[in-house]
C-alpha cells in the first residue's frame, strides 16, 4: 500500500512570509519520510465549518504544486481535486502539463465536478446546474486525452469549442499524467472513471458498506466500458490526527494501521491521509515514516 500526503489548511505561525518555507519543510520531510504522494486542495476559500474559516490562509493550487515540484524529487503531486468550474479546460490541461514536465513526470491531474458554491459565487466563478457541471467534466476528460494524444484536431463539444487544441511540450509521464477522478456518484461520476481515468479516489469515513458498494458499482461500469477495473488505482482520503489532545478522533499509528488493512482489504492500494491540525509540527509525518509506512507497505 501506498501513502499519500494531502495538505488541506495553511493556518500555520507565523504568517503569511513563513509560509514558503514551512510548506517547503512539510514536502521535504515527507518525501524523506517516504510518502508516495503529495496533494494539496483546488479551493480559494478555506472550507467553512469544515476545516476553519472561509478566509484562513488557502493558495492557489497549481502554482503551490509547481513551488513543491522544484522542492522535492520522487513524491507526485496533484489536486485533490481540480473544480471543473475555475479554468478553461485547454488552460488547466496546459497546468497539469506544465507541473508533470516541471516536475520530471510526477503530476496526477485529479478533478471532480465542483460542489463549494459559496467559494464559486464569493469570487465569481461560473457554478452552473450540477448537470451542466457534470457535463463540462466529460468534455474536459475528452479534451485531455485529446490534447496528451499529441494530434492537434478541433474539439466541438456542447460546451467547448477549440479549432487549434495544442498541447506543446507533451507531459512526461506517459501515455499522460494519470488521471483521478474524486467523488462516488454512482451514475456519472464512477461511470467518468471507468470510461476516462486512471483512479478514483473516494471517502473513506463513509465506512466499509458503503466503499464496497461503490467499488462494485466501479467494476460494473468497468464492465460495461469493456476497462479492465484492476486498470483503476483505487485511492481513498481520511485524516490522521497524531498527538493532537483536543482532537476527538485523536488516533495511535496503531488505529491508522489498522484503518489502511481495511481498505487494503477492499481493493485500495493508495490511501492519502490529511493531519489539519498540526502538520506543520513536522513531528506526524516523522511517527507516519518510523510506525507507519514500514508496516503498511507490505498491505
Amino acid at each position: 500500500m501506498k501513502i499519500g500526503l494531502q495538505i488541506p489548511s495553511f493556518t500555520w505561525p507565523g504568517g503569511p512570509a513563513a509560509l514558503a518555507p514551512k510548506l517547503s519543510e512539510i514536502a521535504t520531510v515527507a518525501e524523506d519520510a517516504g510518502f508516495h504522494s503529495i496533494w494539496v486542495m483546488d479551493h480559494f476559500f478555506q472550507l467553512d465549518p469544515m476545516l476553519g474559516n472561509a478566509d484562513e490562509p488557502m493558495l492557489e493550487s497549481y502554482s503551490a504544486l509547481t513551488y513543491l515540484a522544484a522542492k522535492t524529487s520522487r513524491v507526485k503531486l496533484g489536486a485533490l481535486v481540480t473544480g471543473v468550474n475555475y479554468r478553461q479546460p485547454a488552460l488547466l490541461i496546459k497546468q497539469v502539463t506544465n507541473l508533470d514536465v516541471l516536475s520530471g513526470g510526477r503530476a496526477y491531474f485529479g478533478i471532480g465536478a465542483a460542489w463549494y458554491d459559496r467559494e464559486a459565487h464569493g469570487l465569481g466563478f461560473p457554478f452552473p446546474a450540477t448537470k451542466v457541471r457534470f457535463e463540462w467534466l466529460e468534455e474536459t476528460l475528452q479534451l485531455a486525452h485529446q490534447m496528451w494524444s499529441g494530434e492537434v484536431q478541433p474539439f466541438n463539444g456542447k460546451h467547448f469549442q477549440l479549432p487549434e487544441p495544442i498541447c506543446q511540450p507533451q507531459p512526461v509521464a506517459q501515455p499522460h499524467p494519470p488521471i483521478l477522478i474524486g467523488g462516488m456518484g454512482e451514475v456519472k461520476t464512477l461511470r467518468f472513471v471507468a470510461q476516462y481515468a486512471d483512479a478514483c479516489n473516494m471517502f473513506a469515513g463513509v465506512g466499509r458498506d458503503v466503499l464496497k458498494r461503490k467499488l462494485d458499482v466501479l467494476q460494473e461500469h468497468c464492465q460495461t466500458v469493456g476497462r479492465p477495473y484492476s486498470a483503476i488505482e483505487k485511492t481513498a482520503l481520511t485524516s490522521a490526527y497524531l498527538g493532537v489532545a483536543t482532537a476527538e478522533s485523536n488516533r495511535t499509528p496503531g488505529e491508522i494501521i489498522d484503518t489502511c488493512r481495511t481498505l487494503a482489504d477492499l481493493g485500495f492500494s493508495h490511501v492519502i491521509f490529511n493531519m489539519p491540525v498540526n502538520v506543520h509540527e513536522i513531528t506526524p509525518l516523522e511517527v507516519f515514516g518510523r510506525e507507519i509506512m514500514p508496516v503498511v507497505a507490505d498491505f
